[in-house]
């Protein structure tokens, strides 16, 4: 009976019966399937984001609009 072998760093090593070979899919697979990091800082915490439509901040400010008092004529 021949069993499947798989090339490893190490060498040659046999497979026990039903075990596959860990193909390139297999282990591109594992890695799509893992959290984006950062290249430059992999420990790095993401920052919040506070700008545009997600600025909690900016939502509390005062539109320009709102200072301009408005000039009516009274008759």
């Amino acid at each position: 009976m021949t069993r499947s072998t798989e090339a490893t760093e190490q060498g040659e090593q046999i497979l026990v019966d039903g075990v596959r070979p860990i193909t390139l899919a297999d282990r591109l697979a594992v890695l799509a399937e893992q959290p984006m990091r950062p290249k430059r800082n992999p420990t790095a915490i993401q920052k919040s984001c506070d700008h545009g439509l997600f600025d909690e901040v900016g939502r509390a400010q005062i539109d320009l609009l709102d200072l301009i008092t408005p000039t009516t004529k009274e008759t």
